[in-house]
């Protein structure tokens, strides 16, 4: 069965399909087939990456690895049994339809709370969940005092992890490995990074998820978009000897991502 890697975070901004395609081409380029869905059906920031870097490949005429996306497939009321969702019933349909010619299936979850996301939430093997180094974003994961920083109780997403993995664990699935990515860290030790730090790594410990250094806060990503490429694909589209600092740095940071994701099979090569 291919393993299943689902980037999510219930708020916007946090670099959800930026982490999305740089982890999904990285494998790639590593020789792994990964198949990517996109379960955001009104933005499709993924969706549109994918199409980006394949119109950039056809237009260049490139030869690019990139990751098979699929949309979710339709269907028909006849098709559902009675009570049945038909978004569940889609999901079901497009992972099934990748799980054998693809090693890994990563989906990339909306900034909001859907059925789609819960479903697709109790399907990871891993679980991504991209998080801007702010207070304010960690408030996604649980409910903390302003002054003591003591945690008051956890999230509506985090309750939503915590069903997802009780309905693996009766299903007798493997357990979900969570892995929460902080990105924008700032580059000087500040005393909120401290502080941020510290409490994920607490709660982390209460609630069962792995914390990992994430990117930077770089122009280059929003350069990269509207072409679909990725760091990686800088020195191949010809900008070599124009590789600054802060790009070297960037495809580290991809580097330390992949690694810390301790995906099976995975060995980072790049």
């Amino acid at each position: 069965m291919a393993h299943i890697i689902v980037v999510g975070n219930e708020k916007g901004g946090s670099g959800k399909s930026t982490t999305s395609m740089h982890v999904a081409t990285a494998l790639v380029r590593m020789g792994h087939s990964v198949g990517c869905l996109d379960l955001d059906l009104r933005q499709k920031s993924l969706a549109r990456y994918i199409e980006n870097r394949r119109a950039f490949i056809a237009r260049e005429g490139l030869d690019l690895p990139c990751p098979e996306f699929r949309d979710l497939p339709p269907v028909t009321e006849e098709g559902l049994r009675a009570g049945e969702n038909p978004n569940d019933r889609r999901l079901s349909a497009a992972v099934v339809g990748m799980e054998e010619a693809c090693e890994f299936i990563l989906i990339d979850c909306p900034g909001s709370h859907t059925r789609l996301s819960q479903v697709a939430h109790s399907l990871a093997d891993t679980l991504v969940t991209p998080l801007n180094d702010s207070f304010i974003d960690f408030d996604l994961l649980a409910h903390a005092d302003p002054e003591t920083n003591k945690i008051l109780g956890p999230s509506i997403y985090s309750e939503m992890v915590w069903n997802a993995r009780q309905l693996r664990a009766q299903a007798g699935l493997r357990a979900i490995d969570w892995v929460v990515v902080r990105n924008r860290l700032g580059a000087q030790a500040m005393h909120n990074k401290r502080k941020m730090g510290e409490a994920l790594d607490n709660l982390g410990r209460r609630i069962g998820f792995r914390v990992v250094p994430g990117f930077s806060e770089r122009v280059i990503f929003r350069e990269l978009f509207p072409r679909g490429l990725t760091l990686l694909d800088l020195r191949d589209i010809g900008v070599k000897g124009q590789m600054n600092i802060s790009n070297v740095a960037a495809r580290q940071e991809l580097r330390d991502i992949v690694k810390e994701l301790r995906l099976p099979g995975v060995t980072v090569d790049f």
